[in-house]
């Protein structure tokens, strides 16, 4: 069958022209089964860019070959591929060649996985009865990313699920935040599910309407939205130890009801519930004042003044994209933040990457496992303290420090020509020791003559503004509070009540949630936490990839259940225990505990509660297959 062109004028050679080299060579192995494309002359130079160059460092004359091999393979339709399936050996050696970097073994068979050469998905011995799948029942809190991922793979095992969602609607953090500029900060290549149709992204890093179109395609393909109860909102679940099922209060417009699962997830994350911030005064305030979690389409802010508390992700998005048409715009920060630039942060993708993504076959695998690994471990080594290092207040290594030399060499270049500037935007904890921030104008913006950033402490609100504690008193239309969430909280907030009258609010006091692999509570039979305390991505990657290993072994526990007729599992206390003490020793030799600083990752103990230590290879492997010997198993009541 011949490749169908996406436009008259824009012929093979064309599309062909404007390929990642890299990519391509892969796809040459692929078609064709020759090695030789993996080795020199053809063979790319390393390029840690976090949008690398598509020639990849390879000769014009060799690049012009590579081309005209893929457009000779394609030139009369599509063959037949001889590798599909590249096997543990062969693809690591593509890896290590397309990247230019000794990439390491344990790599293989997870982006083997995670580029759908081999499958993902939990599978059954053999598929029990329908009657006996009817028996079961998982109730999912929230209709975000992680929802979807379980959905999915619930769906396909035929395990029967529930959804609920408090809002109108499904999406979670893409639904509900819509403040101008919202958008992700992960390239949509590797911010993606896995499994599905491929999306036609039209720029490297989406807004957040073409993020929540893309998961409302998602939940059409798998035909999720009939197991969705929108409007309807947890207040409370039990564990019933007779009944060996959760005993739900639901809140809907018709008022409360009763509803039983077999197992409950919290699909809530971690930043789902605004963090007020409170000043003296704000009540008197006559303005507008609002969290950026709570915006709502209707508030006008052209030709407004406008105050922006905060300095975190969303102010970074929102402040630029407003800037130009507002009367003017205050930033008011507490600590700086380093931020990266990223070239092509905001560029469109191009006609002929568009079709080579959509249809060159092997194309959109390998974009995405390059997009995949430039978002992935290669950051961590640089977050490790090196207690040998002489400089620890400014970097945690030597790697660190070069990092940040770039980085306050990228905030002069910007600020070139306001140095008043440069003090105020400097700041003096090691890079990414907060949230990674990419550059999205930022630092140009703040230096626009109707920008002011203000580091003096906010003293109180009065009517018309804000007054800060140098006396100073500035006016404003509209203050958004751009502080965050309440993060510690997380499954908490859902008044979940496990064995013996144990509430998890009360397990987890002191704003310190902890859970096995970031997934189940001792004494919580069948309750699972999607995201939960210690698996946030803190060094790269995506939520969208953590939700799938999380959903992976969400489905292979209820897989391993039913099989077996286990009606409950719960963690043994030593194994969560041990993995907690895993856990606080592997942050302590990171750079999230780093004295001198703040960061929502850490309580007000100081212990690191919401970052994940793993490499994502590492999580992906403990989360793969459950090990049931870390679970106190409860066979069902037949077998009792």
């Amino acid at each position: 069958m011949n490749i169908e062109l996406p436009r008259k004028h824009l012929d093979l050679s064309s599309a062909i022209a404007e390929g990642d080299i890299r990519v391509l060579l892969m796809v040459l192995v692929h078609m064709t089964g020759d090695e030789k494309w993996l080795e020199p002359p053809y063979k790319p130079k390393r390029d840690v860019r976090l949008i690398p160059d598509p020639d990849a460092g390879v000769p014009k004359e060799i690049q012009d070959e590579i081309r005209a091999a893929v457009l000779n393979l394609f030139a009369h339709g599509t063959p037949k591929p001889v590798i599909t399936d590249p096997g543990n050996e062969l693809m690591l050696r593509m890896m290590r060649a397309t990247l230019g970097e000794n990439v390491a073994p344990e790599y293989a068979p997870l982006m083997r996985e995670e580029m759908g050469f081999v499958p993902r998905d939990a599978r059954w011995r053999e598929r029990p009865s329908g009657e006996k799948l009817a028996q079961q029942h998982v109730l999912i809190v929230g209709a975000g990313v992680c929802a979807i991922a379980l959905g999915v793979a619930l769906g396909r095992l035929g395990i029967p699920y529930t959804i609920v969602e408090r809002q109108d609607e499904i999406g979670g953090t893409w639904y509900v935040n819509r403040y101008p500029g919202c958008g992700v900060d992960t390239p949509n290549h590797s911010y993606s599910f896995s499994f599905g149709a491929r999306n036609p992204w039209t720029r490297y890093f989406a807004q957040r309407q073409e993020l929540l179109d893309y998961l409302f395609k998602v939940v059409r393909e798998y035909d999720i939205r009939k197991h969705v109860r929108l409007n309807t909102e947890l207040v409370a679940s039990r564990w019933d130890e007779g009944k060996r099922r959760w005993i739900s209060t639901l809140k809907t417009a018709r008022g409360e009801e009763t509803f039983e699962s077999t197992a409950l997830v919290s699909a809530i994350g971690q930043l789902n519930d605004p963090l007020p911030a409170r000043f003296d005064g704000d009540e008197d305030f006559t303005g507008l004042k609002v969290h950026s979690a709570l915006w709502s389409d209707d508030i006008k802010l052209d030709g407004r003044h406008v105050a922006v508390i905060g300095t975190g992700a969303t102010a970074m998005q929102l402040v630029p994209s407003i800037a130009d048409r507002v009367a003017s715009v205050t930033v008011y920060q507490r600590t700086a933040q380093w931020a990266r630039p990223v070239k092509g942060y905001s560029d469109p993708i191009t006609e002929g990457a568009q079709w080579l993504l959509a249809h060159l076959p092997f194309y959109v695998q390998w974009y995405r496992f390059n997009m995949f690994w430039r978002y992935g471990d290669g950051l961590l080594p640089f977050l490790r303290k090196d207690p040998a290092w002489p400089h620890p207040d400014r970097a945690v290594n030597k790697g660190n420090d070069r990092h940040r030399q770039e980085l306050a060499d990228f905030i002069l270049s910007e600020l070139k020509n306001r140095p008043d500037l440069i003090e105020k935007c400097m700041p003096t904890y090691p890079p990414y020791g907060k949230r990674i921030l990419l550059d999205n104008n930022w630092f140009k913006t703040l230096a626009k003559p109707n920008v002011e950033l203000v580091t003096d402490k906010i003293d109180h609100f009065d009517r018309h503004g804000i007054v800060t504690a140098d006396g100073t008193s500035r006016q404003h239309d509209v203050v958004v509070i751009s502080t965050g969430f309440k993060v510690s909280e997380m499954a908490a907030r859902l008044n979940i009540t496990g064995r013996d009258g144990k509430n998890l609010k009360q397990t987890w006091h002191d704003d310190n949630p902890t859970a096995y692999l970031g997934l189940t509570v001792p004494d919580f039979p069948n309750l699972f936490l999607m995201l939960g305390p210690n698996s946030g991505p803190a060094h790269g990657g995506s939520v969208i990839f953590q939700s799938e290993c999380q959903s992976r072994y969400i489905s292979a526990c209820l897989v391993e259940m039913i099989e077996n007729d286990i009606a409950a599992i719960d963690v043994h206390p030593d194994a969560h225990d041990a993995y907690i003490r895993d856990v606080d020793a592997e942050h302590e030799q990171l750079i999230w505990t780093h004295p001198g600083m703040t960061t929502y990752y850490r309580n007000r103990s100081g212990r690191v509660f919401s970052a994940m230590p793993w490499r994502f290879v590492d999580y992906w492997k403990m989360t793969h297959d459950p090990d049931f010997t870390q679970y106190r198993k409860t066979k069902s009541r037949q077998d009792s």
